[in-house]
């Protein structure tokens, strides 16, 4: 399957689709120095988001998907170095509106879990 939405990323920074079928995503982020926060090697939690919404974005793959809500929880800190591995289910689909479940995990360590409500919209949002 081919990805149809969000295709001028920056994949270092929200990561690389691995698998993509319809209505689900997995997504790997690999933390790198760029995204530290402090001496310690903690990975700031935005970059974790940035990773989480893409693997949202990719599990509906329409391009004129957004983001109108979110609820997360950042449940482990994530270290300079490590990879993690987002896995994306459109758990309920309203027409133009998905509700997507998405799930962090760092090894076998749930990092992060989240509910997006995405829109498809008509055409562009700048347009």
């Amino acid at each position: 399957m081919q990805l149809n939405t969000h295709l001028k990323l920056n994949n270092s920074l929200n990561g690389d689709v691995i698998e993509l079928r319809p209505n689900y995503a997995k997504i790997s982020l690999k933390t790198t120095d760029t995204m530290r926060c402090d001496d310690e090697g903690l990975v700031h939690g935005g970059f974790a988001f940035c990773g989480a919404d893409f693997c949202a974005m990719a599990s509906v793959n329409h391009p004129f998907v957004v983001l109108a809500k979110s609820e997360v929880k950042f449940l482990a800190p994530v270290k300079v170095g490590e990879v993690i591995v987002f896995e994306g289910n459109v758990m309920a689909n309203d027409g133009r509106k998905q509700t997507v479940s998405v799930v962090g995990k760092v090894a076998d360590k749930e990092v992060f879990s989240g509910e997006f409500k995405t829109v498809i919209l008509e055409k562009h949002i700048l347009c």
